[in-house]
C-alpha cells in the first residue's frame, strides 16, 4: 500500500502489508501501525493526513503466511518501482527503513551484522537521511524488553528528529 504526496518530507518504508492493511487498503492499519505511530509521536490523523508523510512497502502486495508469520516481501517490487517512486517525492529529508528487508536493501554493506546492531547504530546513517528500525509489530515486544536503550534514548531522539522535519 502506497501513500505519496509530492510535498513529503518524510518516507516510511516497511515490509510488505500484512492480512489487515491488504483487506482495507490502508498501510499500517494495524497493531503495528498503532504503535509506529506511538513511536512517532503522531496520532492517525498527522499520520493520515498531513501530506507531509509518504508510505512505501518493500513489497507491494500480501506476500502470504509462512512458518513463524508473513512471507519475506516479494524480490521484484523495491527493484522494480522503488527509484521511479522516489523520484516524484523530491522534499524527502529523512527514510525511516522498518525492518531488516528495507534496511538490507537501502543500507547494503553499511548495514551491521544484526538488525539490532543497524537499529542501535542509527546515528551513522542520519546523516544519509535514514533511521533504521525494528518493525513495530507486537511480536517484537520481546525485542523491545531486551533492549530498554530504544525507548530509552532512540525513540526521544526519533520523534524530536521528526517533528524538527514535520515542524
Amino acid at each position: 500500500m502506497v501513500r505519496l504526496f509530492p510535498q513529503a518530507k518524510l518516507l516510511l518504508i516497511g515490509q510488505a502489508p500484512g492480512t489487515k492493511v491488504h483487506a482495507t487498503g490502508v498501510p499500517w492499519n494495524d497493531a503495528s501501525g498503532d504503535t509506529l505511530r506511538q513511536w512517532l509521536g503522531m496520532d492517525r490523523q498527522q499520520f493520515y493526513d498531513s501530506g507531509q508523510l509518504a508510505i512505501m512497502p518493500m513489497g507491494f502486495c500480501y506476500p502470504g503466511k509462512g512458518s513463524s508469520g508473513d512471507l519475506p516481501p516479494r524480490p521484484e517490487c523495491a527493484p522494480l518501482w522503488h527509484t521511479k517512486i522516489q523520484a516524484l517525492l523530491p522534499d524527502i529529508q529523512l527514510t525511516l527503513l522498518i525492518g531488516s528487508y528495507a534496511q538490507a536493501h537501502y543500507l547494503r554493506d553499511q548495514v551491521k551484522a544484526t538488525l539490532t546492531e543497524t537499529v542501535q547504530n542509527w546515528r551513522t546513517y542520519a546523516p544519509q537521511g535514514y533511521w533504521p528500525l525494528v518493525h513495530p509489530s507486537p511480536r517484537n515486544r520481546i525485542w523491545q524488553k531486551r533492549n530498554p536503550w530504544f525507548e530509552a534514548e532512540t525513540l526521544p531522539a526519533l520523534r524530536q528528529f521528526v517533528h524538527q522535519i514535520l515542524g
